[in-house]
C-alpha cells in the first residue's frame, strides 16, 4: 500500500510540472466572479442552476467556480482550456491564429472551450444523457472567470507571465500569479479585513454606480450569441499590455505603485467576468 502511495504522489506531482500555475484569479477571484453572477440570474436560469449544481454545492454557484482547477489532474485533456498563447508583443488576439493548443489543435483554448460548454448547456431540457450539464456548468462557469484574467491571454514565450520571476512585495512570485491571486489578496486583507464578502460588496456597489451605464454595453453580445469569448479575449491582451506587462522585466520588485495602479483593473475585470457570465446563463436558460 505504502508503494503504491508513492507511485501516486510521484504521478501527481509529474502532472503538475506539467501544468505551469494558470489557475486564473486563485480560488477568491474565481468565487468573486461567481457571486457577482448568482444574484443577477434570471428566475429560468437561476432555476436551471440550482438543478444543474451537485447536491454538495449547496445552491452556491460561487462554491464550484474553481473546480475546473482542481480537476486538471484528472481530466489533464482541460489544461489546455484555461488559456490562450498570443504572439509575443503584438497585443492582439485572433482566433484562428492563436486559439489552438501546443499540437495545433483548433478550437482549444478558453474560448473555445466557453464555445462548447455554452452548446452544451442549450440543450438542457433535451437529451439527458448527451452531456453531463452539471460538469458543463462548472467548466463555462470557471473559463469565464480564466478570460477575464489578463495574463490568461499574454505572450506565448513566457506563458503568460509565468516565466516572469517577480518580488511581490518581499515575496518571491511569478508575474502570473500576481495577477491571479496576489492583488486580490493584498485588496482584501488591505481594505477588506480579509473578507471576501466585502470586496464582493464593493465590487457590486461600483457595478450599480460608478460603472451602470457601461453593465448594458458589457452584457451584450453579438449576434444575439449567448457570450462572446472573443471579445473578452481581445480586451484581456490588451489589459495585459497596458497593465500586468507594462514595467515588469526579471526580478522586478512590485510593491504599492504596481498594486494600486494594477488594482482598478482587477476590480474591473472581476465585475465584467460576473455580469457577463450571468448574462450567458441568462441567455442559455431563457
Amino acid at each position: 500500500m505504502g508503494c503504491v502511495k508513492i507511485k501516486l504522489a510521484v504521478a501527481i506531482v509529474s502532472l503538475m510540472l506539467l501544468f505551469p500555475d494558470s489557475q486564473g484569479w486563485g480560488e477568491d477571484g474565481h468565487a468573486i466572479i461567481c457571486k457577482i453572477a448568482q444574484p443577477r440570474l434570471s428566475k429560468a436560469a437561476a432555476e436551471a442552476v440550482g438543478n444543474l449544481l451537485p447536491p454538495s454545492a449547496g445552491n452556491d454557484l460561487s462554491s464550484v467556480c474553481s473546480w475546473a482547477d482542481h480537476v486538471k489532474f484528472i481530466f489533464p485533456w482541460s489544461a489546455a482550456l484555461h488559456f490562450i498563447d498570443t504572439p509575443d508583443s503584438l497585443c492582439s488576439y485572433q482566433y484562428n491564429r492563436d486559439c489552438k493548443d501546443e499540437n495545433g489543435v483548433q478550437g482549444r483554448c478558453v474560448t473555445g472551450a466557453i464555445n462548447n460548454y455554452t452548446s452544451q448547456l442549450l440543450s438542457y431540457g433535451g437529451d439527458k444523457t448527451r452531456y453531463n450539464l452539471t460538469q458543463a456548468l462548472q467548466f463555462l462557469s470557471h473559463f469565464m472567470g480564466d478570460i477575464h484574467q489578463p495574463l490568461h491571454v499574454g505572450f506565448t514565450s513566457d506563458k503568460g507571465g509565468n516565466t516572469i520571476n517577480v518580488h511581490w512585495y518581499t515575496r518571491k512570485q511569478n508575474l502570473h500569479h500576481v495577477w491571479d491571486a496576489n492583488i486580490i489578496e493584498t485588496a482584501e486583507e488591505r481594505f477588506y479585513d480579509s473578507n471576501i464578502d466585502g470586496f464582493v460588496n464593493a465590487i457590486q456597489q461600483n457595478i450599480t454606480k460608478e460603472w451602470a451605464d457601461q453593465v448594458q454595453q458589457w452584457e451584450a453580445c453579438s449576434s444575439d450569441k449567448p457570450s462572446c469569448p472573443d471579445i473578452y479575449a481581445t480586451e484581456s491582451i490588451k489589459a495585459a499590455c497596458q497593465y500586468a506587462y507594462k514595467g515588469v522585466t526579471e526580478n522586478s520588485v512590485l510593491g504599492d505603485d504596481y498594486f494600486l495602479s494594477r488594482l482598478p483593473e482587477v476590480n474591473l475585470r472581476l465585475a465584467q467576468g460576473g455580469v457577463r457570465l450571468a448574462a450567458a446563463l441568462n441567455r442559455i436558460f431563457s
